[in-house]
């Protein structure tokens, strides 16, 4: 089986050519071809994701990585059996990009070859996440080794990123039941409010652990909120807010490259040690 794979939920324009076979029993992914046009420069001086200038981007950025697809791999254009698009979570203005410009590629592949039966089908980018331990490239790059899938489940899953923290259970592939998320703030967008707070460029998360490798994580004492929770829910927004709490009362901060160190540090310190 071909698939076409669309991404624009976010701020990454992305298209790739995917082989799946084996099935749900032993499942293989191979990437033929992936293409990725990142937005960063574009929303690095408003510090985030403005989701108008996303769509923007994606509207110019998805014919450019469709053809350049097809220059390489023309050969499969007319094998597509499953045209796979991003329909949520995401911001809506960039998830309608990709999804009106996977309507307009099937509407025409469809006219080019009536024979051909291609589907066009929502996916969740969350899914993507917890299933992308099951792509090959990936399973090569690794540090570990990844058993048959059939042996690895039950598993606990966490999705971190830039706009979910969520924990599953998986059973298997098919039966996943979500555990926790956030009850506020992303981790990932608890890092990128941060750095602005900071001064830093976006993203946040590279910024920050890059300056915090040379502060001390014990300087300041910041709260770590639901360790006492009987649930597996999160909350990084007090963490977030203390940091902002803290800038104001010390605003000696920012001119002080220790100290801007030893925050980031601090911030990004684990609430536990094992």
């Amino acid at each position: 089986m071909n698939i076409l794979a669309i991404e624009t939920s976010c701020d990454e324009t992305a298209i790739a050519l995917v082989e799946a076979k084996g099935g749900l029993l032993n499942p293989k992914f191979y990437i033929l071809n992936s293409l990725v046009a990142s937005q960063i420069a574009v929303h690095r001086p408003f510090g985030g994701v403005v989701p108008n200038l996303a769509k923007r981007e994606h509207l110019k950025n998805l014919p450019i990585l469709f053809n350049k697809i097809l220059d390489s791999k023309f050969y499969i254009l007319n094998s597509i059996d499953i045209i796979a698009v991003t329909v949520a979570p995401g911001l809506e203005p960039a998830l309608w990009t990709g999804i009106n410009f996977a309507k307009e590629i099937h509407k025409k592949l469809q006219t080019a070859n009536r024979k051909l039966r291609t589907k066009i089908i929502g996916a969740s980018h969350l899914e993507g996440h917890l299933y992308s331990f099951l792509l090959q490239q990936k399973r090569v790059n690794s540090k570990f080794q990844i058993p048959n899938s059939k042996k690895l489940f039950p598993a606990i899953s966490l999705v971190a990123s830039g706009g979910h923290t969520t924990l599953f259970l998986m059973r298997d592939l098919v039966r996943v039941k979500k555990l926790g998320e956030t009850l506020d703030d992303a981790a990932g967008e608890a890092f990128d409010k941060t750095a602005r707070l900071l001064g830093l460029p976006y993203p946040g998360g590279p910024e920050i652990a890059k300056i915090a490798a040379a502060g001390n994580p014990d300087a300041v004492i910041f709260p770590r909120p639901m360790l006492n929770q009987k649930n597996y829910n999160f909350s990084f927004s007090g963490l977030k807010t203390a940091v902002l709490y803290y800038l104001r009362d010390h605003p000696e901060t920012g001119k002080n490259t220790e100290a801007k160190a030893d925050v980031a540090a601090s911030f990004q310190k684990p609430p536990l040690t094992f």
